[in-house]
């Protein structure tokens, strides 16, 4: 089990050496929005190794039925946002995991509230699959791309994932990421 992440991110550095990287990024304008949800900080390796704390921060939304305790839902979808990045996609960064809401008066024991500003975002779909295995695979594409495919430099104020309908099927889900850029 421990190969096949290996195994998928040599595969993918083996495409995106090769210039094929299948990502063709839609630049979009966003308003800001705030997203309550659980938070932890991480960093990229730390989530290729046991010590990972992605999958357990989906683990606890999951089990301890947290969206439902979220108030003012905007809507169904979950938000997953990185932020407080301490430099860029090699460095550390705040994890926030939750949905988006229309009000972060009352934000339950626990949790945060964070408010991500509107801005220029590129706008990446994974394939189809199970989430544990295309998000990764999408960032890690994302994270190998030249600066001017993203359609410019990324930001690095903060960065999300949307799990609208289409990830309802959690071994068939398609995903959106937004990345900040310039």
């Amino acid at each position: 089990m421990r190969s096949t992440p290996f195994i998928v991110l040599v595969t993918l550095l083996v495409a995106v050496s090769h210039g094929d990287t299948g990502m063709n990024p839609k630049v979009v304008e966003r308003g800001a929005f705030t997203v309550i949800g659980i938070a932890a900080r991480t960093s990229n390796a730390r989530e290729m190794t046991a010590d990972g704390i992605i999958g357990k921060q989906w683990g606890r939304l999951m089990q301890e039925g947290l969206l439902a305790k979220i108030p003012n839902k905007a809507d169904r979808n979950i938000v997953a946002v990185y932020t407080d990045y301490v430099s860029d996609h090699n460095g550390e960064y705040t994890y926030v995991l939750g949905a988006r809401v229309k009000s972060d008066g009352e934000i339950p024991a626990g949790m945060l509230a964070k408010k991500i500003p509107a801005g220029k975002f590129a706008m990446f779909t994974s394939e189809k699959g199970a989430a544990a295995k295309v998000v990764p695979e999408t960032w890690v594409k994302i994270n190998s791309l030249p600066h001017s495919a993203v359609g410019g430099d990324r930001a690095y104020r903060a960065d999300y994932e949307i799990y609208d309908e289409r990830a309802a099927d959690s071994a068939n889900s398609q995903v959106d990421v937004y990345v900040g850029i310039k």
